[in-house]
């Protein structure tokens, strides 16, 4: 690569910066103009005098306002606009003296993606000699500042931004999984990590404000972005969102930018259309869903920028709406930072929205609602320009510019710019990036990223002693691309699976390799809707892997997505593996040798066929440069998956929307029975829920304590179980605590997840976890849009997912000075009848001379433990006459929706009687009569609610 494989550090003089000819790079900076560099402070403006601003012991605001005092209608209006970097607007890497002629001679807000090697989408990283190594492209940035605190005549810094949602954006840094993956970490102590070396790697490199992290809520699984989400909880969106940012902005290293505010990803049909117009939810549901991790982000880690979204929302856009930027952000939220626009969104007001009638209008409307800096790859006097016109036309108040100024200084000053503008430690720049430490966590996230599917029959671990050939194929196989695309580091060295597998087995046993398809053929997305032949071509690929298979004890296909059917802009109208995929697995399985599906891609995918015909399934996401090592320690069990789902696997996109959480009854189907003479009529059900992954060991939970039982609104308790491994392998349980409102004024969701842990067991070892749980766990919004905690029971359940709960129990909660005695519940029956109720509990007395009586249509509902799995019961029905009758079994998974699971007849009286039917997790069973004066006399259900 030219320049960039160059070892020498010489650089080329600046005819404006002439101290800096043809100098080596020294390891620690010094800038030029050292009359401005005094003991403790810099004279900014060149006077001679220590202002206010000046001043590193002064309060913020004292710094503040002595700065606006001095700052010209220009020099306030360039501090609300970004300068985008080399190649993208900006045409020098290094200061000319032309820049004195420029706009941004009166400074400038922000410079985004300076020299981080990206250049546009699909382009090769940029080979400018700056960008690497990390102590030169340090030295440049610093000469860019430089020129902006020497050459202005205020010399305010500008703030250097720059993308990171998966490692700092540059040539090179520690590469990280993409969000979704470290979300399936479910490890916030993990994702502190990463923040930390995000955010310290780019204060390295020279950048002060990273765009991360991402606090949208995923909705949509069809959405190209669902690869930037943690996941469909805004509970985990908030956990996993606070400790980035406390590790990204630790000891105030960097800025962080979370985006995208607000109601952003749940667009309609999950069409993106650049505008991401209108995304179809209700007023609640946003609240609940979108505005929650932002809100608790802002609040508890003190996050100092938001990208306003380009979508409106209800028939505002968000871009000019005073009421989402000002009024709920900075007023509700009590944000003090400053907000940036996403792209287009100023220009999409008029080009787009049609809510304003020209550049200019929109720039007013923006400003007015609360837009600090108008991001974007266009010039920045498209923006400059007008915002002055309107000041002095009297369209815009010069006080409002005051206060968007005001919060750019603010970031600007918490970040030190104004203190310590430089990064002169360049030696250490070398040495901090990409270093062995920050390797070893990123590693260590692709591990904990990964989730287990499937494992028939222990097919996994894979016994290396015992295999001497493996056969490898797949579009993603040798594939690195996923780990290199745009918002984050851009050419590091990546281990795809296919190295990780012949790295592992090297020596012990042969690796036969072919691509057996391509990512997506040369029909698709229309090959999704039409069946193309395969092409000659195509089928030879797949004969060759095919062969491969034959020869091998084991095949392992390594299938997905990629940059062609992910991304932004890139949604999807199936979830079908794409193009020749699904052909080449059928294939590969026809064989009969074991296989393994591995997965890499950036959503979930509706791989029904393989659920159901090939013994192993890894979901891997994104997995980062140390993926195929990561793949491959789970594959050989040197390292125990744990990760668990964060978002929901449909069967297929008609069912969606299917996530979570959801409403009671929201997502049940109707008919469980297929076939000709069946009554369902669509796919039921998850192919994979929310919090599932499965592991090499098993786990057990015993030992429920909520403390206290009772408490009032503004009291918290605590739950906590005990978690054993049971199994022979250590590994990582994920702990999941869900709460359930039992009656409320609203509908609330059928579980909101509270708390979470992931903890690693030895074999037999046991731990207690305890979850802390306050009024935001308990709260709803009332009809009238307050946040408030309802007295009465709430469910609180554990389990290691959405659907497997392991232990329930209930809280109480009273008005502030009931006693606890006047509100305890009597505990109540899980039996109910239609009729003769009072004799329900007959049923399950042990007594088979007692009974409940009814006639034809009556019923008698037995409530199940919260998430129980249920495939039969026993009855023992009585009847005075001793005919025959028939009757059925129905069961419910919340909100009185029964369906029928079995009919029968009943030949046989006063005797326990087996009824099987297919398993299903259910809430309540139900026994319909379907003849007069019928009794059950006992029931024995395992799963009967306590």
């Amino acid at each position: 690569m030219k320049k960039l494989l160059l070892t020498g550090l010489f650089l080329g003089s600046c005819a404006l910066l002439p101290a800096q000819k043809t100098t080596r790079i020294p390891a620690i900076y010094k800038p030029v103009r050292t009359e401005m560099y005094k003991k403790g402070w810099i004279d900014f403006n060149k006077n001679g005098v220590k202002d206010t601003y000046e001043d590193p012991a002064a309060p913020i605001d004292a710094r503040i306002e002595d700065l606006l005092s001095q700052m010209t209608l220009e020099e306030k209006t360039c501090q609300m606009v970004t300068l985008y970097g080399y190649k993208r607007v900006l045409k020098d890497d290094l200061p000319t003296p032309e820049w004195k002629n420029q706009l941004w001679k009166d400074g400038i807000g922000a410079i985004d993606e300076h020299l981080n090697g990206f250049q546009q989408w699909g382009l090769p990283p940029s080979d400018n000699e700056y960008v690497w190594p990390a102590s030169k492209h340090a030295w440049a940035l610093n000469e860019v500042q430089r020129f902006f605190i020497e050459e202005t005549r205020l010399g305010i810094p500008t703030d250097f931004t720059n993308e990171g949602i998966r490692g700092v954006e540059s040539y090179k840094a520690t590469n990280f999984p993409t969000q979704l993956g470290l979300g399936h970490t479910w490890n916030r102590q993990l994702i502190h990590q990463v923040g930390l070396i995000t955010g310290r790697e780019a204060r390295m490199l020279g950048y002060t404000n990273v765009y991360a992290p991402i606090l949208d809520v995923g909705r949509d699984q069809r959405w190209g972005r669902y690869e930037e989400v943690y996941g469909e909880s805004p509970y985990l969106v908030a956990e996993l969102g606070i400790e980035m940012t406390k590790g990204m902005q630790h000891n105030h290293q960097v800025a962080a930018t979370g985006k995208h505010f607000i109601a952003y990803s749940n667009n309609k049909g999950a069409r993106e259309g650049m505008a991401r117009v209108d995304p179809q939810m209700s007023p609640r549901e946003v609240e609940m869903l979108h505005v929650y991790p932002f809100k608790r982000v802002i609040r508890e880690a003190g996050l100092l920028g938001v990208m306003s979204s380009y979508n409106d929302y209800d028939g505002f856009p968000i871009q000019s709406s005073y009421y989402w930027l000002t009024t709920r952000l900075r007023g509700e939220m009590g944000f003090r930072g400053y907000v940036v626009s996403d792209s287009d969104a100023v220009e999409y007001l008029y080009t787009k929205h049609r809510t304003a009638k020209d550049m200019k209008e929109a720039v007013r409307q923006s400003v007015e609602a609360g837009l600090n800096v108008r991001c974007t790859f266009r010039s920045p006097d498209s923006y400059v320009l007008p915002l002055r016109e309107l000041v002095k036309e009297g369209g815009l108040s010069e006080e409002v510019i005051n206060d968007r100024v005001r919060d750019i200084l603010r970031v600007k000053f918490l970040v030190g710019l104004f203190d310590n503008p430089y990064q002169t430690d360049l030696k250490g720049a070398d040495e901090e990036v990409e270093r062995k430490e920050n390797e070893e966590v990123a590693l260590q996230a692709s591990r904990e990223s990964i989730v287990l599917l499937k494992n028939d029959k222990n097919v996994l671990p894979l016994d290396a002693s015992s295999i001497r050939k493996i056969a490898v194929c797949g579009p993603n196989a040798d594939e690195r691309s996923y780990a290199l695309t745009h918002y984050g580091p851009l050419a590091v060295e990546v281990t795809s699976v296919l190295k990780g597998i012949q790295e592992r087995m090297k020596g012990k046993a042969d690796i036969l390799y072919t691509k057996g398809c391509d990512l997506v053929d040369a029909n698709w997305p229309e090959s999704e809707l039409i069946d193309y032949p395969l092409t000659d071509e195509e089928q030879k690929e797949i004969d060759k892997a095919v062969g491969q298979a034959k020869q091998a004890d084991v095949a392992i296909v390594v299938l997905g997505g990629g940059q062609r059917t992910c991304g932004e802009n890139k949604s999807r109208s199936s979830l079908d593996l794409p193009g020749r995929q699904l052909d080449l697995l059928k294939a590969v399985v026809a064989t009969g040798k074991p296989v393994i599906l591995v997965l890499i891609n950036g959503r979930p995918l509706s791989i029904n066929w393989a659920d159901k015909f090939v013994p192993a399934i890894l979901e891997a996401w994104y997995p980062g440069s140390k993926g195929g090592i990561a793949v491959a320690d789970v594959l050989f069990g040197d390292y125990n998956p744990g990760g668990k789902l964060t978002v929901t696997f449909p069967k297929t996109v008609g069912q969606i929307p299917f996530n979570f959480p959801c409403k009671p009854s929201s997502q049940i189907d109707s008919g469980k029975n297929p076939g000709a003479n069946g009554n369902m009529s669509r796919a039921n059900g998850a192919l994979y829920p929310f919090g599932y992954g499965l592991s090499y060991t098993t786990f057990e939970y015993s030992g429920l304590k909520i403390s206290p039982a009772i408490i009032t609104p503004n009291q918290k308790t605590y739950v906590s179980c005990k978690v054993t491994n049971t199994g022979k392998r250590a590994g990582d349980e994920v702990v999941q605590l869900y709460v359930r409102d039992v009656l409320s004024s609203v509908t609330t969701y059928e579980k909101n997840l509270a708390g979470f842990e992931r903890v690693h067991l030895k074999p037999g070892e046991t731990k207690e976890i305890t979850f802390p749980v306050d009024r935001k766990a308990l709260e709803l919004l009332n009809a009238n849009m307050h946040w408030v905690v309802e007295p009465g029971d709430f469910t609180l359940m554990l389990g290691a997912s959405s659907t497997d709960i392991r232990l329930n129990g209930t809280l109480t909660v009273v008005e502030p000075g009931q006693t606890p005695a006047a509100n305890t519940a009597k505990d109540s029956s899980p039996v109910s009848a239609s009729t003769n109720p009072e004799t329900a509990d007959n049923v399950i007395d042990n007594n088979l001379t007692t009974s409940w009586e009814g006639n034809k249509g009556d019923y008698i509902t037995f409530a199940l433990q919260n998430g129980a799995k249920i495939d039969g019961v026993s009855i023992a029905f009585s009847r005075e006459n001793g005919l025959e009758t028939d009757f059925e079994i129905q069961l419910s998974s919340g909100g009185g929706q029964f369906l029928t699971v079995y009919s029968g007849t009943v030949k046989e009286y006063n005797k326990l009687l087996d009824f099987r039917f297919k398993g299903t997790t259910a809430s309540d069973l139900r026994i319909v009569l379907g003849s007069d004066r019928v009794g059950v006399a006992e029931v024995k259900l395992p799963q009967l609610k306590k």
